[in-house]
């Protein structure tokens, strides 16, 4: 049987109490139906994971004694961070959420030229904090202890400045090199940044850019992707060829 999994803001003790997050609390005592003395699994997001075991539920929420701490992680040997052109209705969200599943680090959304999507200042925040929930559900969901980070940029040009990798690629479906081509020509790869352009794809001003602050332009397959198929679709790739898929 599968335990229950939930993220915890920290930093969790063994042999100490803590407090489900509400949205936890309920879907735990309400969804599930667990009661006192029934078990699962709570993370901080520090490292490891912690067996726990509920002492109260109810409409106060619920809490959960520390039992013990395993050290055991699911992370990629391959740090990824993953340029995102913003996209449009639910789409982000489930950018966010497989990319998640699919191992990335980092998670880094910009404001492209041809982007539908426009925030202003309020909303910036309201979907940094949405998209954060997204990746923590989705870490709750695929058993990752680490949770990955979620940001925003202005424009392509602050993402690019933020995106720190020894090999750096963006996907465009005229360019001559392959995607797993540009993986292999790099011996033991363990950062990637991978850039995805919106769904109209990235302006040719913002191709140049990409191209003179060191991203190599890549192809994947013969047809085009849509906006939410191309990053995740590159990023199994990525894993299978140098990250935890390989094996």
């Amino acid at each position: 049987m599968r335990l229950t999994r939930c993220f915890v803001p920290g930093p969790l003790q063994v042999g100490t109490l803590c407090d489900l997050p509400a949205a936890a609390a309920i879907h735990v005592a309400r969804v599930l139906r667990l009661t006192a003395g029934d078990e699962l699994t709570v993370f901080d997001g520090r490292g490891g994971e912690y067996a726990a075991r509920l002492v109260s539920t109810g409409r106060q929420g619920a809490r959960a004694r520390i039992e013990s701490h395993s050290a055991l992680e699911r992370e990629s040997p391959l740090a990824v961070t993953l340029l995102q052109a913003l996209a449009r209705g639910e789409r982000m969200d489930f950018i966010v959420q497989k990319a998640t599943e699919l191992g990335v680090s980092r998670v880094l959304a910009f404001a492209s030229e041809r982007s539908v999507l426009r925030l202003g200042s309020d909303a910036r925040a309201r979907r940094l904090e949405h998209w954060r929930a997204v990746a923590i559900s989705a870490c709750e969901q695929c058993g990752r202890n680490r949770i990955p980070s979620v940001t925003l940029a202005s424009d392509l040009a602050a993402a690019c400045a933020q995106a720190e990798a020894p090999l750096r690629v963006l996907l465009d479906p005229r360019a001559s090199l392959s995607l797993p081509a540009a993986l292999r020509r790099t011996a033991s790869l363990r950062q990637l940044a991978l850039l995805i352009g919106p769904e109209g794809g990235l302006s040719e001003a913002e191709l140049q850019l990409a191209l003179r602050s060191g991203f190599l332009d890549c192809r994947l397959g013969s047809r085009v992707l849509r906006a939410e198929t191309a990053p995740l679709a590159a990023l199994a790739v990525a894993q299978a060829l140098a990250g935890d898929l390989r094996d």
